[in-house]
């Protein structure tokens, strides 16, 4: 899904990983997140590699008690899989529970804002249909389809592929 940036997008309360006084603290907090939404998901690697090479941010939304509430890992520009002019989501995810609705659409708007606040007009993420309301919330955040594909999984799970997981995911 994809959709332009809005330049007046406020700043939420979100931090990007490179701002992180404690890097190894940061990725612990981000496990812990992850793990909530599907045992053993752990995005240390890909976080870390966004960082040393350079390919863009990890959004970090912050939730009003000092805890992490979600995350999305960025890709931005020329030389990463977002490509020039483009903001591409790679992973995000945000806390389950009563308020992750909410908290997915804050994350939606910390992507954009991180967007916008490197001249960026585009933003790009997936989400799978199964997660109905990750895909309604980005729809009524502006995000249009431009690509569909179809999962596969071995075993026939859904993952976290339930209608009130908030995740988006690589579907390029």
């Amino acid at each position: 899904m994809s959709k332009g940036v809005d330049p007046t997008i406020p700043r939420l309360k979100w931090s990007g990983y490179s701002e992180a006084a404690d890097h190894k603290e940061c990725l612990s907090m981000c496990r812990r997140l992850t793990d909530s939404v599907y045992p053993g998901l752990d995005l240390e690697w890909e976080i870390e590699s966004v960082a040393k090479q350079r390919l863009g941010e990890t959004v970090l939304l912050w939730k009003n008690d000092g805890t992490l509430g979600g995350l999305a890992v960025c890709h931005l520009g020329p030389g990463s899989e977002a490509g020039s002019g483009v903001c591409y989501v790679k992973f995000g995810a945000v806390q389950p529970g009563p308020d992750a609705g909410q908290r997915f659409g804050y994350l939606l708007d910390a992507c954009e804002a991180f967007a916008n606040s490197r001249g960026i007009s585009r933003l790009d993420a997936g989400t799978n249909i199964g997660r109905s309301e990750a895909y309604r919330k980005m729809l009524a955040k502006g995000f249009r389809t431009y690509l569909q594909g179809v999962a596969m999984h071995k075993p026939d799970e859904p993952g976290y592929n339930q209608p009130t997981s908030y995740v988006i995911d690589d579907w390029r």
